[in-house]
């Protein structure tokens, strides 16, 4: 069956017809950051914005965080699950999506962080040379003990780029795997164990629910009907590569899945 998309959400910043945002975009990323953390640590509806005593996603209505709502609107990273109007005032209640999900995966995985560092050693590595020529020219009385210094900080550079470099050879070793037969079988597995993984590394509270899991994978397979879905399922439990379990309260009931004499509606890793 077919999934409607996220609704979009109904806010539109003071500024959102001028043709350029008037925040830098590392703030207006660091509030979006913020935001999906604060949606994943606690798998419920979330106001937009805070107000008074109520809390929100973003602390308040200024330009910035105006401009990082309007952003995540524009990105899909929330759907719109209520609104509610007070005097003229339009209060959103949004949960987070799976592509907020993989919004806050790449911008705050240990990989992400393990990749920013590595760019920085290289780029600090590099720029050492010019930098001791420049040095025995002005300090060249020093010639001796700058350079068995300099020679000592190359060496920890090195050391610790190739402990980066071994580091980020582990993560992607982690990247799920599934016999042959049953990637045949369940075309979409790894795609999910993936997801799944994505969804813990960010700190996403409690195991997925089975329409979450599902509206992750229809992009990258639209064709794949619920009661595939639900067979697949079977095959990776039966597997042990993935647990499905009860849990979600608000849940969906046309997603979920008899396991034995046990009504599943949510799966885990």
């Amino acid at each position: 069956m077919d999934t409607p998309p996220p609704s979009v959400l109904p806010f539109r910043p003071p500024n959102a017809d001028h043709p350029s945002a008037t925040i830098p975009a590392a703030r207006r990323t660091e509030l979006l950051l913020d935001a999906l953390k604060s949606a994943v640590a606690e798998a419920r509806d979330h106001r937009l914005f805070a107000s008074g005593k109520f809390a929100g996603l973003f602390p308040n209505r200024s330009t910035a965080c105006s401009e990082a709502a309007h952003e995540a609107n524009q990105l899909g990273l929330f759907e719109t699950v209520r609104t509610e109007t007070k005097a003229k005032q339009v209060i959103e209640w949004v949960r987070i999506t799976p592509k907020g999900i993989a919004f806050l995966h790449d911008h705050d995985s240990p990989k992400a962080v393990l990749q920013d560092l590595k760019a920085t050693l290289g780029a600090t590595a590099a720029g050492i040379p010019g930098w001791m020529h420049d040095t025995r020219e002005q300090l060249a009385e020093l010639k001796i003990e700058f350079e068995a210094r300099a020679g000592e900080m190359i060496a920890r550079l090195a050391e610790l780029t190739s402990r980066v470099e071994a580091a980020l050879r582990r993560v992607d070793a982690a990247t799920p795997r599934l016999p042959s037969i049953l990637q045949t079988v369940v075309p979409w597995g790894v795609t999910a164990l993936e997801y799944l993984d994505s969804r813990r590394e960010v700190l996403v509270s409690g195991d997925c629910s089975l329409r979450e899991l599902f509206v992750a994978l229809r992009p990258d397979f639209p064709e794949l009907t619920l009661p595939e879905f639900h067979a697949g399922l079977r095959r990776l439990h039966d597997n042990r590569s993935v647990q499905l379990t009860r849990g979600h309260s608000d849940a969906d009931p046309e997603y979920a899945i008899l396991i034995g004499t046990e009504l599943c509606d949510s799966v885990g890793r």
